[in-house]
């Protein structure tokens, strides 16, 4: 402890075995308030006060009752929704492996996989009335490249909300720095009543995160 009170920062010492960029990650994980809550909460991850923060400021869980949370792992998403609506059915789907969480039924299994949207849909009694979605394509290191990946399994998402969700639901999507691209974000206008953009407080402040929020959905033509 310094002498002001405050826990001096964690430092991570230089290795051969560890990569820069996995030294600098392991620092930052040692250091974040978010990280150190997650654990005293019993949280699998920080990401739980993403979701959390968004849910306080539109009430995304205030009447989940069918809940599709994709790119599920390693859980603290569908925790939350364990806990603030503990009757809701929930499934998740991700490429990698997840510790089971009472209640929740958990796809091992690639949702670009064409087979992806009907077992999701199988899983639940009923349309969803949420589709949340906290998945991000893994980088190759070329912004562009990056950027262009992931948004496309945002649109994904966004079309597996519109042609699954009950009338009334919302879609929930992390997006990145910019926001939803154009043509998404026209398609979401016209399928849901209010549509916005929010960077919750637990996303990191250099993060280039931000999450669409589409809640109202009209229904299909």
């Amino acid at each position: 402890m310094s002498r002001s009170g405050r826990d001096p920062d964690k430092r991570v010492r230089k290795s051969k075995k560890r990569s820069e960029s996995s030294r600098l990650w392991l620092q930052r994980q040692l250091n974040d308030p978010y990280v150190k809550k997650a654990k005293a909460d019993g949280y699998r991850s920080r990401a739980a006060y993403k979701l959390l923060e968004l849910d306080e400021r539109f009430s995304i869980l205030s009447k989940a009752s069918r809940v599709v949370d994709l790119g599920i792992a390693p859980g603290g998403w569908a925790q939350v929704v364990r806990q603030k609506r503990p009757k809701a059915g929930i499934v998740g789907i991700d490429l990698l492996e997840t510790e089971p969480i009472d209640g929740v039924t958990i796809l091992l299994m690639d949702f670009m996989d064409d087979a992806a949207p009907a077992r999701l849909e199988a899983a639940l009694d009923g349309p969803p009335d949420l589709v949340m979605s906290d998945m991000a394509a893994n980088t190759v290191g070329h912004k562009q490249t990056d950027h262009l990946r992931t948004m496309g399994l945002v649109e994904a998402a966004a079309w597996f909300a519109i042609e699954t969700l009950d009338k009334g639901g919302s879609f929930v999507a992390k997006v990145l720095a910019g926001g939803t691209d154009k043509d998404l974000l026209t398609l979401l206008k016209k399928h849901f009543t209010t549509v916005k953009h929010a960077k919750p407080p637990a996303s990191r402040k250099g993060s280039s995160e931000w999450y669409v929020v589409a809640q109202g959905f009209k229904g299909r033509d």
